[in-house]
């Protein structure tokens, strides 16, 4: 139970051994995902209460999310506010399903287990001939896979190079000019993905989904997928730093806030140096490995 349920063979060797870095798309075979997390599997979790109000967002392009208190009621969700904004045209998202159902879990687990990424699924249902989210890009690989109707996705090349955590994230660097150079030069790919399909959404790459059938809805889970860096790596160098005494060291405030801070820095990066070049780089990569397979958390 691992990217097997998210990708044909073919697509699991694509991810496992070359990382592609622009847009693929794979017809796979129904698998225990499809037959369990179905359309009608998420909108019964809607309509039990279940879903926590903190991993819920609704949108309708081109207005923002909506305040939690849209579809809430004496602090819990409402199922039937939820029922209604999906009947306006709202995009529900129901976030972090590996956190809230047990099965959702297993398989995201079981991606870092074949990977060493941490991952997490978003669900989206969106109503025929409507929009959630619109234009933005992410920072990190998405699989999306098409569970019900048909969704179409203009994509377009990165703006940025390898955004990741908060550095290069869309909102932060947004300028207003973005969107309508985008749509006046035309995407640079576009796919109706369809139900049984998957798609490979490359971090970076600029995307804006929308479903343009008004006679079918649109149901699709987001597998973001945190690839590591070498940041991540050199994080994992110095994390054993905290056990030397020299590094926990006070640094005065009137060298924080004096011209002593330059030396002070100096003697750190030195120190740090030394402490790196004294490293047992094998045996770390034995820690490092098991964080990969078991941080749950890790967010790029």
């Amino acid at each position: 139970m691992s990217l097997s349920n998210l990708l044909p063979e073919t697509g699991v060797a694509d991810l496992m051994t070359c990382w592609p870095d622009e847009p693929r798309v794979y017809q796979r075979d129904t698998t225990e995902l499809d037959r369990t997390v179905t359309s009608a599997f998420l909108n019964d979790y809607i309509a039990t209460g279940c879903v926590p109000a903190s991993e819920i967002a609704v949108v309708r392009a081109p207005g923002p999310s909506l305040n939690r208190d849209a579809f809430m009621t004496n602090g819990r969700t409402d199922p039937d506010k939820l029922r209604k904004l999906y009947r306006n045209g709202y995009t529900l998202r129901l976030g972090n399903l590996q956190r809230v159902i047990p099965f959702m879990a297993r398989i995201s687990r079981a991606i870092q287990e074949e990977t060493g990424y941490s991952n997490y699924v978003h669900a989206f249902l969106t109503p025929s001939g409507n929009q959630g989210l619109r234009h933005h890009w992410d920072q990190q690989m998405a699989v999306i896979v098409q569970a019900a109707g048909v969704k179409r996705w203009q994509l377009w090349r990165p703006q940025v190079e390898a955004p990741m955590r908060e550095f290069n994230e869309s909102w932060r660097v947004w300028r207003e000019n973005y969107v309508p150079d985008w749509e006046a030069a035309g995407p640079d790919a576009e796919f109706d993905l369809q139900a049984g399909q998957s798609l490979l959404l490359p971090r970076g790459w600029v995307h804006n989904p929308y479903v343009a059938d008004t006679d079918e809805d649109s149901v699709h889970l987001t597998f973001a997928i945190r690839e590591r860096t070498p940041v991540w790596l050199a994080e994992k160098l110095i994390a054993g730093a905290m056990e030397e005494p020299a590094f926990r060291r006070i640094i005065p405030p009137r060298d924080i806030s004096g011209v002593a801070l330059a030396e002070r820095v100096h003697e750190t990066r030195d120190a740090l140096v030394k402490y790196l070049a004294a490293l047992d780089v094998d045996e770390l990569a034995l820690v490092v490995r098991q964080a990969a397979l078991t941080e749950l958390e890790y967010s790029t």
